[in-house]
């Protein structure tokens, strides 16, 4: 065999391996990216249900009025001094860096906060909230029995502290982020550390 068809012979092998080694880097990436639609640590829980609140606009709003939609809920209050903001604010950036990376889906997420503090969270207290976060968060209040029975169904303890009567009191509270199916169903839930960089993975893992 002479020089020339050697080296042709070398150049086809390596072109060969060279396209073999791109379609295995591929396969494993995306074995590794997380898949849209997996199921969550959530599914099957008892947690979540009916409501019917008031938004940040007067609007009477039922869970009803979400259906087809992720829910990206947070329990919290506006007069918190800093955690229920903090926690908005790492909300807010997750939906952010989702719609950054895909805004169809992301279309489908919607973000509420409800508050645990009905009594001070009027709408227009709400609204001032909201808006300084995402354009399309939805703040929801109501009556104290109707936020009670709300927070019931999405497990959230609450504890009033301060002296009875006292209009400054604080709230103690589980600081709870959940993502909720398009019925209403649980999917996941984000820990306080998360990052937005980790909810937005979560959004892209489990929106479909």
């Amino acid at each position: 065999m002479t020089r020339q068809p050697i080296v042709r012979l070398a150049a086809l092998v390596l072109i060969i391996l060279v396209a073999g080694l791109a379609l295995t880097a591929v396969q494993r990436a995306k074995s590794s990216a997380p898949q849209a639609g997996r199921v969550g640590p959530l599914v099957g829980a008892a947690v979540g249900g009916p409501f019917r609140l008031i938004d940040q606009d007067g609007n009477t709003r039922g869970s009803e009025s979400f259906k087809g939609r992720y829910r990206l809920m947070y329990f919290g209050y506006t007069y918190c001094p800093d955690i229920c903001p903090t926690d908005v604010q790492k909300m807010s950036q997750g939906l952010r860096l989702f719609e950054a990376r895909d805004p169809a889906r992301a279309a489908r997420v919607q973000p509420i906060m409800v508050t645990i503090d009905p009594e001070r969270d009027t709408p227009a207290v709400m609204k001032q909230f909201v808006r300084a976060f995402h354009p399309r968060l939805i703040g929801l209040t109501g009556s104290p029995a109707e936020i009670k029975a709300t927070l019931s169904r999405f497990a959230i303890y609450t504890s009033r502290q301060g002296p009875k009567g006292a209009t400054d009191y604080l709230m103690d509270h589980s600081a709870m982020m959940y993502l909720m199916g398009p019925q209403g169903e649980p999917i996941s839930f984000f820990a306080r550390d998360a990052t937005p960089e980790q909810i937005a993975a979560d959004l892209a893992a489990y929106v479909a």
